[in-house]
């Protein structure tokens, strides 16, 4: 018998999730703050400014944007950081990584990094470390 778990209403083979979730992102990452605004109406951008302005982030600071997305928070967080700090934006989705870059860049910001994590928790634990 295969290990089955949830993905929406329905049960599926375990092995097969983290696919169907890719899918997902992937097919919604052009719009993926569009649909948070209607979700959430707008909620989400207050919570954003919350997470901002109660991070206690400042100039020289150094910052990891963990399934950063779109990077919204990684644009906010590049202004807090100055160009003494740095900020990483990191997504396990290529397709919403792209968006954050896209976004970064529409934005002016040239300077932060991004990468897609392998989900290793050594790999994370030695990236932390270097932040």
């Amino acid at each position: 018998m295969e290990k089955t778990t949830h993905f929406g209403y329905k049960q599926v083979d375990v092995e097969k999730k983290q696919g169907l979730v890719k899918e997902v992102f992937d097919s919604v990452a052009g719009k993926y703050d569009l649909m948070n605004d209607v979700m959430s109406m707008g909620t989400h951008r207050l919570w954003k400014n919350y997470t901002i302005s109660s991070s206690n982030v400042k100039e020289g600071d150094h910052v990891l944007d963990i399934a950063g997305g779109t990077g919204d928070l990684a644009i906010k967080f590049r202004k807090k950081v100055g160009t003494s700090g740095k900020v990483i934006l990191s997504d396990i989705n290529e397709s919403m990584l792209h968006e954050g870059r896209k976004n970064l860049i529409n934005h002016g910001i040239i300077d932060v990094s991004s990468f897609k994590p392998m989900l290793n928790r050594c790999l994370l634990k030695t990236i932390l470390l270097t932040v």
